[in-house]
């Protein structure tokens, strides 16, 4: 039950942002759910690839780079899920700034922190 509340969370906030970003569109809320759920499987298994590989800038960059590679999951997400599209990078990076910030607010205000 608490992966379903999570999951409609982010499907809300994703709609959210997208009304306040111009540069990403969401065509509905099942869009949003679908975009939600495949942002949640390619954090579980490409991220930690990505993170792996990336090691060594991460490190350099006192891990801002972490930004980019949850930039770059965000275009990956709009690529596989039709109806979602994000217009350039730094939208994305803008886009993933803002929903990690929001999604870290909801989940402690109804106590469904990780």
């Amino acid at each position: 039950m608490n992966l379903i509340i999570k999951i409609v969370i982010t499907a809300i906030l994703v709609m959210g942002i997208a009304h306040g970003i111009p540069g990403v569109h969401v065509v509905s809320f099942v869009t949003a759910l679908i975009v939600a759920v495949v942002l949640g499987m390619l954090n579980i298994f490409i991220k930690p690839i990505l993170v792996l590989l990336t090691l060594p800038a991460t490190i350099f960059t006192l891990g801002l780079f972490l930004l980019v590679i949850n930039a770059v999951i965000i275009l990956l997400c709009a690529n596989i899920v039709g109806g979602f599209r994000v217009d350039s990078f730094w939208t994305a990076l803008l886009f993933s700034i803002i929903l990690s910030f929001l999604q870290s607010i909801m989940y402690k205000f109804l106590g469904n922190d990780k």
